[in-house]
């Protein structure tokens, strides 16, 4: 592919196997950071691995006062509470606590894509340290981070690249502080509901248009990473160049997605790659292993009903597609360990492009939220022995889905989802909520 690239070395490229490995190498850079710490996630969370991170962080300023600390999080989110909980200041009571408790100040910025969180959240990720990016699709939380036994999987790259570094924190600071569009939550008093949401409409036609610029080293290397960034369905350069490179495809595709809901230009990619033999692995989590699903079915309520419904599109896509599973061509894997969960995103194509993004690859990411991925080219497949470890350590809990009836039907769920779903379907909303999933 013949596009502008930041040359990196394979030895500045460390795939990371676990969120505890994870947490610790985020906690060791920035006990290490000299110049800037840099966080872009959907949320930063008031728990114990929410509260670990943001105190390393002020210990990290304390003891070096120059550092430049920016983080940004979705406005819509740090200001509630947990889906289910009493109304109350949410994560920003945490952040007020913290500045109020250390002397050095850092910047917490809530970032609004959308008037309303429904209609789209700041989903871009990336955690800067110096020249150091540390890309997942983790937020930072328990979870996450492997708190309490529990964890969620993600996957989880450490690329050093000054140039890569650079384009993502110039990326966020003319985006949403330069042009005044960041909400500082670390103010007493926040602005307006009718000020906010002048800012969200002014971020959303920023976002629309804004790239990732940076200047291509002369050096050649022999992996070439080129950042991408997407809001909606127009001129979305991630979404474009997802679909070239499953149009390009020509031996193999690989794709992880916590929530089987394709948008409909993948999926038309997807069928169109059987046809001409390519080889497609799809890994899946199971209903179970979604950060939705609820096991309790006393406190089950609307939400609960999301992975229900992903389980119903993955069922009829399975059996509609059944004769590329039973020739081998088309490979279903679907995720599953205890009650762990699973947040795997990405694309890998013939063995020499790996698109690593926090995209959920469904219909909300596609239209709604503000996401980022980064394309690595690797045309002598130096990264591929990496990658098949990483891929190898998902597949452990995984098992092949060679039949749709090896996935749960209507009347195999409980009563309070199956009633919740015959309803939906009866009054048409279910092709709504699909539109938001």
């Amino acid at each position: 592919m013949n596009l502008p690239s930041i040359g990196i070395e394979l030895e500045n490229v460390e795939i990371l196997l676990s969120p505890k490995a994870y947490q610790l190498a985020l906690l060791e850079q920035i006990k290490s950071a000299k110049t800037r710490i840099y966080i872009s996630a959907l949320y930063l969370q008031d728990d114990e691995a929410g509260r670990e991170i943001l105190e390393a962080i002020y210990l990290a300023k304390e003891n070096t006062p120059i550092l430049d600390v920016c983080i940004f999080v979705d406005a819509h989110r740090a200001q509630r509470g947990l889906i289910g909980e009493a109304e109350h200041l949410g994560n920003r009571a945490m952040y007020l606590e913290f500045s109020q408790k250390y002397q050095q100040q850092i910047n917490i910025f809530g970032v609004a894509v959308k008037s309303k969180e429904l209609m789209g959240v700041l989903h871009l990720k990336g955690i800067v340290i110096d020249d150091f990016l540390l890309y997942s699709g983790a937020s930072i939380n328990n979870v996450y981070l492997n708190k309490k036994n529990k964890y969620r999987l993600d996957r989880y790259y450490i690329l050093q690249s000054l140039e890569l570094a650079n384009s993502f924190c110039q990326y966020l600071t003319s985006c949403f502080i330069r042009s005044g569009v960041a909400i500082n939550l670390i103010d007493e008093q926040l602005p307006s509901k009718k000020q906010q949401k002048v800012k969200s409409k002014k971020t959303k036609a920023i976002v629309q248009r804004a790239i990732y610029n940076f200047s291509e080293p002369l050096k050649q290397a022999p992996l070439q990473i080129t950042p991408f960034v997407g809001c909606g369905k127009r001129r979305n350069e991630l979404n474009k160049q997802i679909c070239l490179l499953l149009k390009q495809s020509e031996e193999n595709i690989i794709i992880f997605t916590p929530y089987f809901n394709l948008p409909r230009a993948i999926s038309k990619q997807l069928v169109k790659a059987l046809k001409r033999g390519v080889k497609i692995t799809i890994i899946v989590g199971d209903k179970t292993a979604s950060d939705f699903y609820i096991s309790d079915q006393e406190k089950f309520s609307m939400i609960g009903i999301i992975p229900y419904i992903y389980e119903q599109i993955l069922r009829k896509f399975v059996k509609r597609w059944q004769k590329y599973i039973s020739s081998g061509q088309l490979t279903f894997k679907l995720w599953k360990d205890g009650e762990n969960s699973y947040h795997l995103k990405g694309i890998v194509v013939d063995d020499m492009y790996h698109m690593l993004t926090g995209s959920n690859l469904n219909p909300r990411a596609w239209g709604l939220d503000l996401e980022n991925g980064l394309l690595l080219q690797d045309p002598q497949q130096k990264l591929l022995a990496g990658f098949n470890l990483e891929l190898a350590n998902i597949c452990e809990n995984t098992r092949d889905i060679t039949d749709h009836l090896q996935l749960d039907s209507l009347s195999d769920y409980p009563l309070k989802p199956r009633k919740l779903l015959a309803r939906l379907s009866m009054s048409n909303i279910d092709r709504l909520l699909k539109r938001f999933l």
